[in-house]
């Protein structure tokens, strides 16, 4: 069941925000990953399987080595799985 109530309206709100960003989707992807962490962590959403997936590979494509600059194919994969977890969050 999706949480209800302003703290889950705002939190979905804010997470599309920085999603729709102008900014470098890899920054973009930190930037929702924590938000999305600070949401579950509250309460204010709850993780759906898809989203946790989602989250998974998302992880998986900003890991970096110590000075390593991700590139490009991080980039559209962070956008890519981003906008399947905008989606998701009417779920959340």
């Amino acid at each position: 069941m999706a949480s209800s109530g302003p703290a889950a309206d705002a939190a979905r709100t804010e997470v599309r925000a920085i999603v729709d960003d102008k900014g470098h989707a890899v920054d973009n992807a930190r930037r929702a990953v924590a938000r999305l962490d600070e949401a579950f962590a509250a309460g204010d959403l709850v993780r759906t399987p898809a989203l946790d997936a989602m989250l998974g590979d998302l992880i998986v494509a900003l890991e970096q080595d110590d000075g390593q600059k991700l590139g490009g194919k991080s980039a559209e994969a962070a956008r890519f799985i981003l906008r399947a977890v905008s989606r998701e969050l009417d779920n959340a």
